[in-house]
């Protein structure tokens, strides 16, 4: 019998989320309920909507990307809708500590989420090329 060597990694914990994963989903899912049911009485973050949620390991910061649902959305939608979360951050964290049941509750900042803004910018980029291959043919 040959005794096994260790290769110095951590055994393969399988698809199992991290904790912090697991925090940032609920957090997410309370945050959309709190907006649901018209816990934030801001008329700018009715339509709001919270796309991902990334926790530290340790637990202490929450970045929080957000939405808005209305098709245009302007510079100074996106202005007002960030500071009335921040306003509010202090309010969601009183609400959301107890149903979250952790030691300590995140510091929460929140960011607009550009992802859907960028995917568009390279959709207009894609098709002007397309425009200009059909031009030159």
């Amino acid at each position: 019998m040959s005794a096994k060597r260790s290769t110095g990694r951590r055994p393969d914990r399988g698809s199992k989320p991290s904790r912090s994963t697991r925090v940032a989903g609920r957090l997410q899912a309370e945050l959309m309920e709190l907006v649901l049911r018209g816990g934030l009485r801001d008329p700018g973050l009715a339509d709001g909507y919270f796309t991902q949620v990334k926790l530290t390991d340790d637990l202490r910061h929450a970045r929080i990307y957000f939405r808005l649902t209305r098709p245009e959305v302007g510079d100074k939608d996106r202005e007002h809708a960030l500071a009335a979360l921040e306003r509010a951050s202090g309010f969601i964290r009183k609400e959301l500590g107890p149903k979250l049941q952790l030691q300590y509750m995140p510091d929460l900042k929140f960011f607009w989420d550009e992802g859907l803004d960028r995917a568009a910018r390279v959709e207009a980029v894609l098709a002007e090329i397309h425009r200009d291959d059909e031009g030159e043919s």
